[in-house]
């Protein structure tokens, strides 16, 4: 199990994120900005967004690329104690 803060997942707030993979991780920051959502907060609404506008003006090697930083920077967190 590792552990990111939203921030490092490119959101905005400081709460912890918690994944095996880098999948996961993705999977669980995404949950976490729909709750917030559902919560009212508009600041993880427009991270979500403006994710999701970067991701959508991105062609496939931009998107390999990206992914494939995302999980260099998984890979170099360290497993929870």
């Amino acid at each position: 199990m590792k552990t990111m803060t939203c921030k490092q997942l490119y959101g905005p707030c400081d709460s912890l994120i918690h994944g095996e993979t880098a999948e996961e991780m993705m999977e669980n920051s995404k949950k976490h900005a729909m709750d917030m959502v559902a919560k009212g907060d508009q600041v993880h609404g427009n991270a979500i967004k403006e994710m999701g506008e970067m991701h959508k003006n991105m062609d496939e090697a931009a998107v390999k690329q990206w992914m494939e930083k995302f999980q260099k920077d998984f890979d170099a967190i360290p497993e929870d104690k």
